[in-house]
Order: C-alpha cells, then sequence, then structure tokens
C-alpha cells in the first residue's frame, strides 16, 4: 500500500526470500539502479528497523517498508546531523558555530542554507521554514517546517504543542541547590537583553534548573524553559550569579573551549499534522564533560 503524503510503501512477507530479491519483485516498476539507491540510502526498513543490507533473509510475517522521506544515511551534512525527517518537518542536531538563519554578513553558512540545499536535491521547489532558533554557538536540537502550514501551527502553537525542551548549561562557580528564575526581559538599543522585576519592563520568563554535575570552578545544570524568550537562559545565569562559560555578553570571565557551554539536549512536542508525540535527545557535548575530570 502506498500513502502519497509521506511517500511510503510496504509489503507483509508471504515466504522467505533475501530483502533485494524482494525489493526487485515488488518494485518492478523502477530500475534496478533505482531500488539499489534507496536500499544504499537506508530508506529500506525490515520491521522498522532501517537496513542497507541486500542479502538480509526475509522470512514469513515480516514488514518491509519504502521510507523515502526517512534520512538519507548517504548525506553528510557539514554542522548538521538530521535526526528525523517527515513530509512536514527537518529536526537536526546543529553543531555549535553554526548560524540557525542568515544574517546581514553570513548567507550561506547556516543550519537554514544547508537544509534548503538538501531538500531541493529532492525537488527544485523545495523549501524549508523557520520555526525557532538557536544562537550561533549553542549546540543542540531543532526543528524546521518543510511547508508553510507546519510550520504556522507549530509557531502559533508552540507553547501547547512542546512538552518538553530542556538544555544543559555549563555555568562559572558552584551552584548548589536547584532553583527558578522568573523576571521580565527586555532588549535595548545595543541589541542586549535586560532583566527587570517589573512587569512593565518587558516579557515574562522563567527558567527551571537543576544541578547535574558539579565541581569547585563549574557546574553542569539542566534547565527547562517555561517560555522561550531571547538570550533567556544567558541572561538568568547572570542573574542567578553564574554566567555561561564564554558567555562575555552576559558576565563571564572564562573561556575554556570555543563556544557558549549551552546545549539544546531534549525537544520533545506534538507532531503538527500528524499530531504523534516526538522526542528527541542530542547528547551532551564531550567539551563540557572534560570540565569535570
Amino acid at each position: 500500500m502506498k500513502n502519497p503524503r509521506e511517500n511510503h510503501e510496504q509489503w507483509t512477507v508471504k515466504e522467505e526470500n533475501e530483502l533485494l530479491k524482494f525489493l526487485f519483485e515488488r518494485m518492478a516498476d523502477r530500475s534496478k539502479k533505482s531500488v539499489r539507491a534507496i536500499l544504499a540510502r537506508g530508506q529500506v526498513f525490515v520491521n522498522d528497523q532501517s537496513t542497507s543490507q541486500f542479502n538480509e533473509i526475509l522470512k514469513p510475517g515480516d514488514i518491509v517498508a519504502i521510507r523515502l522521506d526517512a534520512p538519507n544515511k548517504k548525506v553528510s551534512l557539514r554542522g548538521v546531523k538530521i535526526l528525523h525527517e517527515d513530509a512536514d518537518l527537518i529536526v537536526i542536531d546543529k553543531e555549535a558555530g553554526l548560524l540557525s538563519i542568515a544574517t546581514h554578513n553570513e548567507k550561506d553558512r547556516t543550519a537554514y542554507h544547508i537544509l534548503s540545499e538538501y531538500v531541493k536535491q529532492a525537488h527544485p521547489r523545495n523549501r524549508i521554514f523557520v520555526v525557532h532558533r538557536l544562537d550561533r554557538e549553542t549546540s543542540g536540537v531543532m526543528v524546521y517546517a518543510k511547508n508553510p502550514k507546519a510550520q504556522q501551527i507549530l509557531q502559533n502553537n508552540w507553547k501547547r504543542l512542546v512538552t518538553e525542551r530542556t538544555y544543559l548549561a555549563l555555568v562559572e562557580g558552584r551552584v548548589t541547590e536547584n532553583g527558578t528564575i522568573t523576571s521580565f526581559l527586555s532588549e535595548d538599543n545595543t541589541l542586549k537583553m535586560r532583566s527587570s522585576q517589573n512587569a512593565k519592563h518587558g516579557k515574562k520568563a522563567t527558567t527551571h534548573y537543576t544541578v547535574f554535575k558539579t565541581s569547585r570552578k563549574q557546574t553542569l545544570l539542566k534547565v527547562n524553559l517555561d517560555t522561550g524568550r531571547k538570550n533567556q537562559i544567558r541572561i538568568h545565569m547572570q542573574e542567578l550569579g553564574h554566567p555561561i562559560v564564554g558567555d562575555k555578553k552576559y558576565g563571564a570571565t572564562t573561556h575554556p573551549f570555543r563556544r557558549l557551554g549551552l546545549h539544546a539536549h531534549i525537544l520533545a512536542f506534538t507532531h503538527p499534522i500528524t499530531h504523534q508525540p516526538l522526542h528527541f535527545q542530542s547528547p551532551v557535548p564531550p567539551i563540557f564533560m572534560t570540565q569535570f575530570k
């Protein structure tokens, strides 16, 4: 059977067979070169497990599926790892040092541009749509839409659809207790965010933090957001008295590596179109852990 929107084909194996031979039989309308390419890209699934093993033995009852919207295992995108792709979304793990979108000074070295070129390989009219952003020096999980409908649903219902948004923040000094910071953030003429306890002076921002690892000089915090204001974690860590390492703009005095000590660790949300729950996690950057050896 075939679902045009999701670009899937699926069959149930009736008798023992070799995978590539089975695919040739079921996809007789395609060239053998095309079938081999789909298999090589890791877009063939046996019992929901991606495989590229042409001589895998299939047994009766096995489910073989073609998922052309699955990440292409042969594609290597510099600075970006695709965690999930379907007809509506692309979820990525972004490296530190890569912009989310273009600026006046940088147009091409962005996750947006890299993904735009990637989707155009399938069709020249394909596009990418921005849902949210991460700072250039912040790494981790983020999501882009592949059509305006998915983009608008996510942006307009972000707080309702996002069920978890966890960051890892490596901060200066020793934090010994968990806590919550609430303030009102506004942007000044220099584009720097300011924090106030006066509701008239900005938009409400709430940040929860939990101690994950600590040493005499630094602490690794798990941070969860009730709101997603610009530079929210960075300014709240400064307000806590423990700025993020490498964040000179917001009070840091140490710079142990050439990036911010901030990582988007977990992003969980409800799919805007299929309504399926999705959960993505990017591991702790190894360079963060070197600070605790």
